[in-house]
């Protein structure tokens, strides 16, 4: 009997630490998630391509007779195509799932790969733009809700980010690339990328939550084991179920989405962190990286410059999720990038205004300058500028408004791309290259403040903790 008992206290041992292994496998929702950041690595490519092809274009007037004027629309038309198509797809994502949604990516991203390759009028260009604006719809809408929901709060917090990250992969990519290659050849380079994505991320699961409001249950279990690869997922199972099931007792309608306290808060946090983000001048600087250096002139080309500049996005990218983000308050961080981000356009701002407005004044002395302000930008805005807002937004929203919140943040995102883009060329032409920065700078500064007001910490917690610290704060 004793033996027995021995033997029994033994097997029971060796199931927990089977069990606490099982609970410690995290490599599958990793991989899930890097076959999305392929997605985002293509969108980066595609985003960033104005970069070094608008001086490009404008230059060569042999193969494209195209005017600074025409080019300045590149930038523009994309957001204006997301906002289009972000509302007429606002409810795929539960219609036919964040998976499906995904795939759809790669179409635009192809198309856009070829008619920039054989494009030599500004309409065919204008075209390639918006199947870009097309392809941000889908990424924006579906990647954000897929990684926040495969994702367990451990593997959230340093993974979350993999969007922003293959982002900024793509945009030192294509710098790289299209610094050296003219605008076919670039194209055809990338062309694999969005093929490759499809080919991989088709074998990726569905999230176990889309399963769970669709009340497929088993193909839940299936994904959560997947997942976790653990054999028995009947805990995990239990509690999604619940907590999905609470989170669709309201009624998901467009109402909900305002007239609910908590979701409204999580709307409000949302419209701040993509605004602020906006407006502290980061598409700018993504899409115009050469064209500023090029008038900022100084000791490196414009070329080289951007290269730097978008090397350090990645790299910056890289540590702090790795090893800032998820050790600190998510509202500290973002208030904390804010600050000196301020001060560093308040700085840029007045180089430009002496360079450009004051003839008397001897900038060569200050040729080091620019490349050193921008460094000093990206070093400031990846502590939280660049890193918070995107890993917040699949976080935010309740399962039963999660698809129609993020379609909002999606177009408020593409409303300020393409208004700060907009004021960009605007101040440039009319008033002076000094402008903008300085607007974006009294932006910065507002942000800097609202944010210890408006941003819920969601560091650590699931995604039903998150919803509860939403409603106990009413």
């Amino acid at each position: 009997m004793i033996k027995h008992m021995e033997v029994t206290d033994k097997n029971v041992s060796n199931s927990d630490l089977n069990e606490k292994n099982e609970e410690e496998t995290v490599w599958p929702q990793i991989l899930a998630i890097l076959a999305g950041g392929l997605g985002a690595f293509t969108d980066g490519v595609i985003f960033s391509w104005t970069s070094p092809f608008i001086v490009k274009i404008v230059q060569n007037k042999v193969d494209y007779d195209i005017s600074e004027e025409e080019a300045a629309n590149f930038p523009i038309i994309q957001p204006v195509a997301l906002i289009i198509t972000g509302l007429l797809i606002s409810n795929l994502c539960d219609v036919i799932g964040r998976k499906k949604v995904l795939l759809f990516l790669a179409i635009p991203h192809v198309i856009n790969l070829l008619l920039s390759a054989f494009a030599r009028h500004v309409y065919v260009f204008y075209a390639a733009r918006v199947c870009a604006g097309i392809g941000d719809a889908f990424l924006w809408s579906a990647l954000p809700m897929y990684i926040g929901e495969v994702a367990s709060p451990k593997v959230r917090g340093v993974w979350g980010n993999t969007l922003a990250s293959g982002l900024y992969m793509g945009q030192f990519a294509i710098n790289v690339v299209g610094s050296y290659c003219d605008i076919p050849t670039t194209s055809y380079i990338f062309l694999p990328l969005p093929i490759l994505f499809f080919m991989i991320f088709i074998f990726m699961p569905e999230s176990p939550y889309y399963y769970l409001m669709k009340k497929d249950y088993e193909a839940a279990k299936c994904s959560l084991k997947f997942l976790t690869r653990k054999s028995n997922v009947d805990p995990e199972f239990n509690q999604l179920k619940h907590d999905v099931e609470r989170q669709l007792s309201e009624s998901g309608t467009w109402k909900d989405l305002v007239s609910i306290s908590s979701n409204r808060k999580a709307l409000l946090a949302g419209f701040f962190l993509r605004w602020s983000q906006q407006f502290c001048g980061l598409p700018v600087f993504n899409q115009y990286t050469q064209f500023i250096f090029q008038k900022a002139g100084g000791l490196v080309s414009p070329r080289v410059a951007s290269m730097i500049f978008s090397a350090l996005c990645l790299i910056l990218n890289i540590i702090v999720v790795t090893f800032v983000v998820d050790k600190f308050s998510r509202k500290r961080l973002y208030a904390s990038s804010l600050v000196p981000c301020s001060v560093v356009l308040f700085i840029i701002s007045i180089y430009f205004y002496l360079d450009q407005m004051m003839p008397s004044v001897d900038t060569a002395s200050l040729s080091w300058l620019p490349i050193t302000a921008l460094v000093s930008y990206q070093v400031v805005t990846s502590f939280g500028v660049t890193v918070i807002p995107t890993l917040m937004l699949g976080e935010l929203f309740s399962s039963s408004v999660k698809a129609k919140g993020l379609t909002v943040l999606m177009i408020a995102m593409a409303a300020g791309v393409f208004m700060t883009n907009g004021i960009f060329n605007l101040l440039n032409t009319s008033v002076g290259y000094y402008a903008p920065f300085l607007l974006f700078g009294i932006c910065t500064v507002l942000s800097s403040i609202l944010s210890f007001f408006v941003i819920p910490d969601t560091k650590g917690k699931t995604l039903e903790e998150i919803q509860m610290t939403l409603k106990t704060a009413e």
